[in-house]
């Protein structure tokens, strides 16, 4: 069978677009090693909304060397006895390097909080704590940029059966994907209070309508590079999909409008 050609047009304006974007982003990493600074990528969303893809694209032609992902497993017994944020501020970035976190300390205010992993007093204590912490890492040095990805419960469904189809995908499966769809209400409720409660003028959140990943990968890594100086920036380019990216207001502000 023969392609659409209009879909092979489509991929192929996809490609030459992200190659640009990941142009500019060689670019930045040029500037943040030369400048010794500090970037901090904060990637949190529902469960299937397109974060490892997502972060694929952003670091597919950078340094390893001074790239770093950062994705933590379930806390050692070890690590619950620690203060909650020391296991990540061990994975920050140091001068002349960019980190990104797929998912982060914003597991408490999430999936902790949702399936009951944490006390009520320790959500508390952390919504509680978490804007000074991170003022107190910007203040260090540290810019931060955070990203929640949000798509439809409809979209979300036909992502987590692919990955029950998919040989390639089925790595992905785990007990907490099987109950996104069972929770989904409790994860919407939580995740309005921490955007609600945790956009700060340091540290603001940016939501990304993640229904379509290409989409995703262009808007969200030319808000990324809007977002940080660096040399030789083309500006042209970075042009964002309001319907796509969407700045959260200040804190205590309703979040964008988002998939309930």
């Amino acid at each position: 069978m023969s392609k659409d050609p209009k879909a092979s047009d489509h991929e192929s304006d996809y490609d030459a677009q992200l190659k640009l974007l990941q142009i500019e982003l060689v670019k930045l990493q040029r500037e943040i090693i030369s400048g010794n600074l500090r970037l901090l990528v904060i990637l949190e969303g529902r469960d299937t909304a397109g974060k490892d893809g997502t972060i694929k694209r952003i670091t597919e032609h950078l340094s390893p060397r001074e790239t770093h992902v950062v994705a933590l497993g379930k806390p050692s017994s070890h690590e619950e006895g620690e203060w909650y944020f020391q296991r990540y501020v061990a994975e920050l970035p140091s001068a002349g390097e960019f980190s990104i976190f797929n998912r982060s300390w914003y597991n408490r205010a999430g999936v902790e909080k949702v399936m009951g992993f944490c006390t009520e007093a320790q959500y508390k204590l952390f919504m509680a704590s978490v804007n000074e912490f991170e003022g107190l890492l910007v203040d260090s040095g540290i810019q931060i940029i955070k990203y929640y990805l949000d798509i439809d419960k409809k979209e979300q469904a036909e992502r987590l059966e692919s990955r029950k189809t998919d040989p390639l995908k089925q790595w992905k499966i785990s007990p907490i994907d099987e109950q996104a769809q069972h929770k989904w209400d409790a994860y919407s409720v939580a995740r309005d209070l921490m955007l609600q409660q945790t956009s700060s003028i340091k540290a603001p959140w940016t939501v990304i309508n993640a229904n379509s990943k290409k989409h995703t990968h262009l808007n969200l890594i030319r808000d990324l590079l809007s977002r940080v100086k660096y040399s030789g920036k083309d500006e042209k380019i970075l042009t964002v999909d309001p319907d796509v990216v969407m700045p959260c207001p200040p804190l205590g502000s309703k979040p964008p409008k988002l998939a309930s």
